[in-house]
């Protein structure tokens, strides 16, 4: 049985932690590399880095906060925001990261997933993708979600995979921050289509969010979070005990 992965998440943006509902209304939560280094010492198996402004924004990814994060954390890595050429990826991986995260970079220009992949290897190529409803359809939204792209997700996910995405993060921005459990319906459909891992965020807000998550969707590789995390409402060592006891595998 594949041990199934706990990663918290943390989006920055002036150097802080922030976190906000369906990707709106930020509020500041802490020091990214105090954080980090709290979930690496308390049972998380990865973390995800995002800047979330810095596609926005048109500007380069943090790099000073996360060569110090990358001084004192001693699991993996997965860096995004404002990827948009090899040469970024090139910078991120030399201050620490182990996997890169691109979205709007790839929705602008295709071909930086094979051309990542080719140099780096697919299984450093993380495609993240921000998904909404639009009238009954799984859209793909860029730019920290705002910005609605018209192109179907499912497919856009599956031409990912083929280009040689190595990691699908699904963050659907129906159940961002809302706490009312993981999107399935959304999961279900990408885990139909690809066969790379795939990790699941949005909507969690209680341990058996992740029960739910493991146990209807076996596919799914990992579950994403932050809020409940980073406020202290779901420690990651108890989250992984019920999910041991669940039947669920995970590294304790």
């Amino acid at each position: 049985m594949i041990t199934k992965r706990i990663i918290p998440c943390l989006d920055v943006k002036n150097g802080r932690v922030v976190k906000g509902v369906n990707f709106e209304g930020l509020n500041d939560v802490s020091s990214p590399v105090e954080l980090a280094k709290y979930y690496s010492e308390n049972g998380a198996d990865e973390l995800v880095f995002y800047d979330i402004t810095a596609s926005s924004d048109g500007r380069k990814i943090f790099t000073d906060i996360l060569t110090e994060t990358a001084k004192s954390v001693f699991i993996p890595m997965t860096v995004g925001g404002g990827i948009n050429t090899l040469e970024d990826f090139d910078r991120v991986l030399k201050c620490g990261a182990d996997k890169v995260s691109v979205n709007s970079g790839a929705i602008r220009n295709p071909a930086l997933i094979y051309e990542a992949a080719k140099r780096y290897g697919d299984q450093c190529v993380v495609l993240s993708v921000d998904v909404k409803r639009v009238d009954g359809v799984f859209r793909v939204f860029a730019k920290g979600g705002r910005e609605n792209t018209g192109m179907e997700a499912i497919e856009w996910i599956r031409r990912g995979v083929e280009s040689g995405a190595g990691e699908i993060v699904v963050n659907s921005i129906d159940t961002d921050g809302v706490k009312g459990g993981f999107d399935l319906e959304m999961l279900d459909a990408v885990c139909r289509v690809v066969s790379v891992p795939v990790i699941a965020s949005g909507g969690a807000g209680k341990i058996e969010d992740f029960i739910t998550l493991f146990n209807t969707l076996p596919k799914v590789d990992a579950g994403l979070a932050a809020s409940i995390f980073h406020f202290g409402e779901v420690r990651i060592r108890d989250l992984k005990e019920r999910m041991a006891a669940a039947g669920i595998s995970a590294r304790l």
